[in-house]
């Protein structure tokens, strides 16, 4: 084992047992740093030898590439985390990324559908297939509780507190979080497990989970990708959509509904407000269309 691969083996460790990061954010991370390995290496650097000169030549391989801005932004992040760790472990004395720039980003408004159009996804499953109840109750729940799609699939019937009108949702970091549950998520899961679930026969370790495949096993997240993506082409949907899709117009709708963005963070386990602000472009919009409608001035 190279030098790179114990670093990055051990920083790895670090983010799973220290940090309690969710898989998918390791994984992330850990390609940052291989993404840096495999430019060091060549140049025969070792991760002591590397300075803020190499690093700033390794973000500009990067844009050649043709990484966008964000990407870039993502990348530089986790390569940050890893020198933060590196001097937690005193394997180095200075941090070479500290004043390592990150690329400017346009905001980015997150695309998120309207209440019809949301309506005539779900209506557009076919429910004389035996998935057909599975699919409509998870859309449901996608898009009633705000959930992302790892917290979907990982859904476990002793998350679900229905009389008291809750579910409990593990999200990033094993965080645990409260989300109110909407009557019609209740009903399409108490349909779903009268009609299917319970006829089902589970795979050992997923007796608890409530969303199963064919086979009695979790859905991976690919497979909710590709129910929506289907519905989607089904009703002729031009936006590109995918389950964060239904967690994005959740927090949109609250917002038009007249939520406060707090309650909002709250529901979506935002660690910081600002996560959530993105959402606040709504109001300004509103903002600007009661100017135009109201306001003296502009009046015709």
């Amino acid at each position: 084992m190279s030098a790179w691969d114990r670093y990055i083996k051990h920083f790895v460790s670090y983010l799973k047992i220290e940090r309690g990061l969710a898989e998918n954010s390791i994984l992330a991370y850990q390609n940052d740093v291989i993404k840096l390995a495999d430019f060091a290496i060549p140049r025969k650097k070792t991760i002591q030898e590397i300075s803020y000169t190499d690093l700033k030549e390794f973000v500009a391989v990067l844009y050649d590439l043709g990484l966008s801005a964000r990407s870039q932004a993502r990348i530089i992040s986790g390569i940050k985390h890893f020198y933060g760790f590196l001097l937690l472990e005193n394997e180095i004395t200075d941090d070479p990324s500290e004043l390592l720039e990150q690329p400017k980003i346009g905001l980015k408004l997150p695309v998120y559908l309207t209440i019809e159009e949301i309506d005539a996804l779900i209506h557009a499953i076919d429910l004389s297939k035996n998935e057909g109840h599975r699919n409509r109750a998870m859309l449901e729940t996608l898009y009633s509780c705000g959930l992302r799609v790892s917290e979907l699939v990982n859904l476990r019937f002793s998350d679900l507190f229905f009389e008291e009108g809750f579910i409990r949702v593990i999200g990033k970091g094993n965080k645990e979080r409260l989300v109110p549950v909407s009557p019609s998520v209740e009903k399409e899961i108490g349909i779903y497990v009268d009609f299917y679930r319970k006829q089902q026969d589970p795979k050992p370790g997923n007796e608890n989970i409530v969303f199963l495949n064919r086979r009695g096993a979790k859905l991976t997240r690919v497979m909710i990708f590709t129910i929506i993506k289907d519905l989607s082409e089904a009703i002729g949907l031009t936006k590109n959509i995918s389950p964060h899709t239904f967690r994005h117009s959740f927090a949109t709708h609250l917002i038009e509904g007249g939520a406060n963005l707090r309650a909002i963070q709250e529901m979506l386990g935002h660690e910081s407000i600002t996560t959530t602000e993105i959402y606040t472009h709504l109001d300004q919009r509103f903002l600007r269309d009661a100017i135009q409608s109201f306001h003296p001035r502009n009046a015709r």
